[in-house]
Parts: structure tokens; C-alpha cells; sequence
């Protein structure tokens, strides 16, 4: 995906701002025009509203066939510049969610979307998970049916599917947040969801080569993900 120029995105700002730092990201524009209503209402949102180092504000405003639907916007540093960029869940409304990377100048890449409505991925986390270098992101496809890890690798500008894991989740119907997240052990980093059916904690990391889910806890609600020893497995 280009950096610029995206069909359908309109980028406001007041002037260049290609150098600039952005230091929050929030969800703007609230929009009912797609009436999913996995977070627990029906309101999704249109725009993204991004602060930059030097004072400006920056509107990232979606075509009416989009909608973020995200419980917020979340910045890491992806392609290990120094600088952060924002990471959402976008939803085309004819084919469902997919994970995308923005900068201040709009979208820099996206995944694939899931390939129908009302169907919605959870972010996991980011960070390094195999060590080579490259930061990866983490989400569960379809935490409610197919309960599917994916990690995705970005390099080079883009995002590379590198691993898929069955049976894991990390969000029920109706919830407004979502569960679990990156753990940072001495070792690694350790990505941390419930089994399919909300018994276990799990806990999955980059061992010998291969990424490996275990269970580390019993779980009995939300402070499960909280109280696991998830880096001493």
C-alpha cells in the first residue's frame, strides 16, 4: 500500500508534516453507518486525529465504505525509525476487518481483509517476537468463531504473514476492551490470550525456530491475564 495518494482518504493538515513526530492518536467522527456492534454498541468511528512534536493536528478521514472499529488507536514504532507509528483495526463494511499502519502522511500498509461483513480481528500487541529484528504485530481473527493468532511481520514497507495459531482468543461479545497483550520477559517477548473456550491463560513465544502456545493459568476472569506467570513457563 502507498504511503500517499489512497482513493477514498482524505489527509487535512495545515502544512508539511512528513518529518514530523506524531505523539497521540485518538478516534474522531463518530459514525452508526456500519452496525456490527462487537464492542458492545453500535458506534464506530470515521476519522483518526493524530498530534504531532511540532504542534500540528493532523485528520485522517475515512471513505463512507470505512469505519475504524477499535476500542482506540495504538502507537509503536513499526519500521524501527525512532519515531512511532499508529496501528488500528480498519473495517471495509462489504468485507470486514483488517489491521492497518498509519503515518501522518496516511495509510503505510494494511493486511488482507477478512472477506465479509461483520466479521472483526483483535490486536494482540507488537514488538519483536522472533528477534530478528523485525517488529511483528499480533491480532486474533476472528476472536469469537474461527479463534485464529495471526503474526505478521512488517518489512520493507509492508506486512508478511509469518505464523498462524488455532485455537486461542482474546475477546467476547459485547466487551469493550480487550484481553491480554505483549508480556516483556528477559527472555522474549511473550503474547498473551485465552484458550478457545476461556478455561486457560496462554502464553505463546518464539522457541527454536517455531512459535509455541502453552497454558500458564487457570482462568477465572479478567484479572487471570494480570496474575499469570506468564514469563516463567
Amino acid at each position: 500500500m502507498l504511503r500517499a495518494g489512497l482513493l477514498g482518504l482524505s489527509v487535512l493538515c495545515a502544512a508539511q508534516v512528513s518529518a514530523a513526530e506524531i505523539i497521540s492518536a485518538r478516534y474522531a467522527e463518530p459514525t452508526t453507518r456500519y452496525g456490527h456492534g462487537i464492542l458492545g454498541d453500535a458506534i464506530e468511528h470515521g476519522a483518526l486525529r493524530l498530534r504531532l512534536a511540532d504542534g500540528q493536528r493532523v485528520i485522517i478521514r475515512l471513505p463512507d465504505t470505512h469505519v475504524f472499529e477499535d476500542t482506540a488507536p495504538r502507537l509503536a514504532d513499526v519500521d524501527n525509525d525512532g519515531t512511532p507509528e499508529v496501528i488500528v483495526v480498519e473495517t471495509d463494511v462489504a468485507r470486514g476487518a483488517s489491521l492497518a499502519i498509519y503515518d501522518e502522511t496516511g495509510k503505510v500498509a494494511e493486511t488482507r481483509h477478512i472477506g465479509r461483513p461483520n466479521r472483526w480481528l483483535a490486536p494482540v500487541g507488537v514488538a519483536d517476537l522472533d528477534g530478528d529484528g523485525y517488529v511483528e504485530i499480533a491480532y486474533v481473527d476472528r476472536p469469537h468463531l474461527a479463534k485464529l493468532l495471526k503474526i505478521w511481520r512488517f518489512r520493507d514497507g509492508k506486512l508478511e504473514q509469518v505464523a498462524e495459531i488455532s485455537g486461542l482468543t482474546n475477546h467476547q461479545i459485547g466487551q469493550r476492551e480487550i484481553s491480554g497483550g505483549v508480556a516483556s520477559c528477559p527472555d522474549e517477548p511473550v503474547l498473551v490470550t485465552a484458550n478457545a473456550n476461556w478455561t486457560k491463560v496462554m502464553a505463546t513465544s518464539f522457541r527454536n525456530g517455531a512459535y509455541v502456545s502453552v497454558p500458564v493459568a487457570d482462568f477465572s476472569g479478567p484479572t487471570s491475564f494480570e496474575n499469570a506467570a506468564v514469563c516463567s513457563k
